[in-house]
């Protein structure tokens, strides 16, 4: 399958601020809170787009499913930081699947020398806009100063 396959199989539009393009594939019930129970999405990142820093109130489970290894740079709570790769290669590190922690920044693009990768997003409770936050890129760069360069690729206005 090639990226515009994948478009047209699955009507994907572009990701609101955040970078790419998806579609929703799943949502549980709504919950008392007006969150789903759940949500499911795939999503195409097509170099050199990439997925801008943010953060999310729930645990995130990423899921590769095809083209080029996706890396994932994280930065935790506690000031630490560090890159995890989405691809198809366990043998040598790379992940099926992993799970971003509540409350940690994630900013994704395609690895080095690729051109796309197919991936999906799952959580529980499932995502919503009121929880998704932006990253600025001064105020993550004077917390994360040893990521300052990767910081600034991973930002948008």
């Amino acid at each position: 399958m090639t990226p515009e396959d994948l478009v047209a199989h699955y009507d994907l539009e572009p990701i609101p601020r955040e970078g790419g393009l998806f579609r929703r594939t799943w949502a549980g019930p709504e919950r008392s809170d007006g969150r789903p129970d759940g949500t499911a999405i795939v999503a195409l990142l097509a170099a050199p787009d990439f997925s801008a820093l943010h953060r999310l109130p729930s645990d995130e489970v990423w899921h590769f499913y095809l083209g080029d290894p996706l890396e994932l740079l994280l930065l935790a709570p506690d000031g630490t930081s560090r890159t995890t790769v989405l691809g198809p290669d366990i043998a040598h590190g790379q992940h099926l699947q992993f799970t971003v922690p509540a409350g940690t920044w994630m900013g994704a693009r395609v690895a080095a020398d690729g051109a796309w990768t197919f991936f999906g997003c799952t959580m529980a409770p499932g995502f919503t806009y009121e929880g998704y936050e932006h990253g600025d890129a001064a105020e993550l760069t004077a917390r994360y100063p040893s990521e300052a360069a990767r910081i600034a690729g991973l930002c948008r206005p």
